[in-house]
Order: structure tokens, then C-alpha cells, then sequence
């Protein structure tokens, strides 16, 4: 006789998600819950109260990530970890991160309500400031856990009140030991929403991610000179506007020629003087490009390089700089696999898929054993107050999450 599988509760992931929304909660039903502020706090409380109610060892490191553990069996061993985070940007989604956590407790929730005692130890993680939404960096304690960056660094880095992190951390009384650190596990997995399209528009359930594309930022200047924008002839005008309006055509096309999964954005512009009656003399803008192959990437780079050498620049200088750039993270394949069978044995369709926005799992699979859970996102929307994951989406990438524990774990 086939046994039967173990499930979630559906209804109490609803419950807890909606819960866990009140902190922060904002008219039109989204949330704001910023790191390291009051709202934080009482989520964190929360979360801590529910995980301590298991009987989970709960402890905090000195970046004020939260560690709740399942002893296994044989717990002196590393243990399989289930994380994200708590915090959101300004006026965002009930799902953003929050999944990632719940799904954790979920998980534990159901393995002592069926009396389950994993072999190794299940530990649910909330990492702090992965939004970077009043800290800049995003995925700030993920990032220094991995080495990525410097704590002193982010500690002294401040929100637009001149508060610092290290200052928020102790405010709210999350600041613990360094010793409490994630330091190895069997593997590390992320469930979280998709914040894409694809899933819904090819009507699949569960995206099962092989990793992160890189991608690489360019700021562009283009200068020319001001005059008088009611005197000056147009064959007199060295318009940084226009030159930059041409410029960005051109990249424009140059972009479409190139793989047609490149994904790009001028996300940023500034304009000098800014006047209506004078003509622009500097504009700046950014632009980046995302690709999961390091090859299409050099590609972006060459067309952005040529730029100072464009015609029809309207007489402007042009000058790129590289801001930044990240190659693609690829994760775990005996973790994916895992994954992927599990999605596979529940019968929910799938793809692999790779994740054109950053998470937490890109900097911890640096040094643990890291694969993510997909579920998608209504109308592809995230960051915002109309994101929606239905619940029975998040139902089954929950069970995915537990069937791949219970796998990776005995």
C-alpha cells in the first residue's frame, strides 16, 4: 500500500501569513515594515513566540538574524536550513520575504504535528535587512555572513534620519552573539514569490531555481553646454537631453539584437540644470542589464564601451563608468535535484528557472549547499501593495519546501 504523503495545513500558513502582515499593515492591504523598526520588532517577537511554542531553540547573532532550531537525532551534525526574511520595502506585498520565513515554520509546525523527528536538525533563519529598503546594501547580513561585506562597514552605514544600523539593532534588542552565526549546514533552501510573470503566464505552479543572474551596472554622462533655450539656433545647441535621448535609441537597439532573455533598465537620471528655459548641459543616467550567461553580459559591455564613439551625439562628450556588476550565482545541483523530484512527486507542475532578482540564497550558496522555491506572482507584481500570491500557490510551494526537508533532513 502506497504511504500517503505528509501535507501542510493550508489554512494555518493563511492564518499566519494575514497575522504577520498586521505589523505593519497599510490601508490597501500591503505592508510596511522596514528593518529594524518597531514594526520589525513585533514581527520578530512574534515569530520568535511561535517558534519557542514548538520547543525550537531560538538564538540571535550580532547582525540580528534570528536562528530557530529543531534538534534532530543527531543534531551535533549541520543542519538543513529553511530562511529569508522579515522586513519589506515601503508600502510592499504580504509575501515578499515573510513566505520564505513562514514556510519555515510551516514546515516544523507540521513535523510535530505528526510526531516527525528528523535525523538532522531543521533550523529556520529571518535574516536582517535583506531589502536594504533604509540600510543600503540589500541582503546586508547574508552578504557579511558570506564575506561579501565588511561588518564595520554596515554597521556605520545610516537611514535618512542618520540613524545608524548598529544604533537600530540595539534599539530594538536584536543585537546578540557572533559566535551564533550560520557558519555550515547540509543545505540551505529559500522559498519566495517569483516577482515575475512567467510562472502564471505558463500556468505552473512551483519554479524550481538553478541560481541568479549576473548582471552589471553602467553610469553614463553626457555633457554638452547651456544657453538660452528661446535664442539659440538648433544648429548652435549642444543638448546633453537630446544626445542622451539618441544614445539611449541606440543601446535600445543594440540590446534588442543581442539574446532575447537579456533584461534591461535606465533606472536613474539626472538632468542639469534642470530649467525649463535652458538648455541641458550634463545628464546622467544608469543603465543596467541582467543575463544568466557571463558570454551575453561581455556583449552589454562592448555595446557600452562603443558609446563615446556613437554618431550623432549632438556635439556631446560622453563618458561610462562601471558602477558595479555580480556574475550569475548558480546553486546546488544534488539540492536542485532534490527540489525538482519533490515537485515532481506531488504532481505540481514546474520549471527550472533562473532568478533575475537578488536573494539572501545567492550569497549564502558562497558556502552552503543552497537551492530556491519559486511560486508565482499575480500579474507578476512585487515591491508593491498589489502583490498576491493565491494561497493555494503558496500552500503547494510550502509542501515542496517540506517534502524536500524531510528528504534532505533523514
Amino acid at each position: 500500500m502506497k504511504q500517503q504523503k505528509v501535507l501542510i495545513n493550508g489554512e494555518r500558513l493563511q492564518d499566519t501569513l494575514e497575522k504577520f502582515a498586521d505589523f505593519g499593515r497599510t490601508d490597501n492591504n500591503g505592508v510596511t515594515r522596514l528593518a529594524l523598526t518597531e514594526e520589525d520588532k513585533q514581527a520578530r517577537n512574534h515569530f520568535e513566540k511561535c517558534c519557542e511554542e514548538l520547543g525550537m531553540v531560538v538564538k540571535t547573532d550580532d547582525l540580528g538574524n534570528i536562528y530557530a532550531i529543531l534538534e534532530g537525532i543527531e543534531n551535533e551534525k549541520p543542519p538543513v536550513v529553511i530562511g529569508s526574511h522579515l522586513d519589506s520595502v515601503k508600502k510592499g506585498g504580504r509575501f515578499d520575504g515573510v513566505l520564505g520565513v513562514l514556510a519555515g515554520l510551516e514546515v516544523v509546525r507540521t513535523m510535530v504535528d505528526h510526531g516527525i523527528k528528523p535525523r538532522i536538525s531543521v533550523m529556520v533563519v529571518n535574516f536582517t535587512n535583506e531589502e536594504g529598503a533604509r540600510f543600503e546594501p540589500s541582503m546586508m547580513s547574508s552578504g557579511i555572513l558570506s564575506g561579501k561585506f565588511d561588518k564595520t562597514d554596515m554597521m556605520n552605514k545610516t537611514d535618512s534620519k542618520g540613524v545608524t544600523f548598529e544604533e537600530a539593532l540595539n534599539s530594538i534588542g536584536y543585537a546578540g552573539e557572533e559566535k551564533n552565526r550560520l557558519k555550515e549546514a547540509e543545505a540551505f533552501i529559500e522559498i519566495h514569490v517569483e516577482q515575475g510573470p512567467v510562472l502564471e503566464e505558463e500556468s505552473l505552479s512551483i519554479g524550481v531555481v538553478e541560481g541568479v543572474m549576473g548582471m552589471v551596472c553602467y553610469d553614463i554622462e553626457v555633457t554638452g553646454e547651456s544657453d538660452h533655450a528661446g535664442t539659440t539656433p538648433m544648429h548652435r545647441r549642444k543638448d546633453a537631453l537630446f544626445a542622451t535621448n539618441n544614445l539611449i535609441t541606440t543601446i535600445r537597439e543594440k540590446f534588442q539584437n543581442l539574446d532575447p532573455a537579456l533584461v534591461y533598465t535606465v533606472g536613474r537620471m539626472n538632468v542639469q540644470p534642470n530649467i525649463h528655459t535652458v538648455i541641458p548641459n550634463k545628464v546622467s543616467f544608469t543603465i543596467e542589464a541582467r543575463h544568466q550567461d557571463t558570454q551575453t553580459i561581455k556583449q552589454v559591455e562592448k555595446v557600452i564601451k562603443e558609446i563615446s564613439e556613437m554618431v550623432n551625439s549632438e556635439g556631446c562628450n560622453v563618458k561610462t563608468t562601471r558602477l558595479w556588476d555580480r556574475n550569475t550565482v548558480w546553486f546546488d545541483e544534488n539540492v536542485v535535484e532534490s527540489m525538482e523530484q519533490s515537485t515532481a512527486s506531488l504532481k505540481y507542475p514546474y520549471k527550472r528557472m533562473v532568478s533575475g532578482a537578488g536573494h539572501d540564497a545567492q550569497f549564502i550558496a558562497n558556502y552552503i549547499p543552497t537551492g530556491m522555491i519559486f511560486v508565482p506572482s499575480v500579474n507578476g507584481k512585487s515591491h508593491s501593495e498589489d502583490e498576491l500570491t493565491t494561497w493555494k500557490d503558496c500552500e503547494k510551494g510550502v509542501n515542496v519546501m517540506l517534502e524536500t526537508v524531510l528528504w534532505l533532513s533523514h
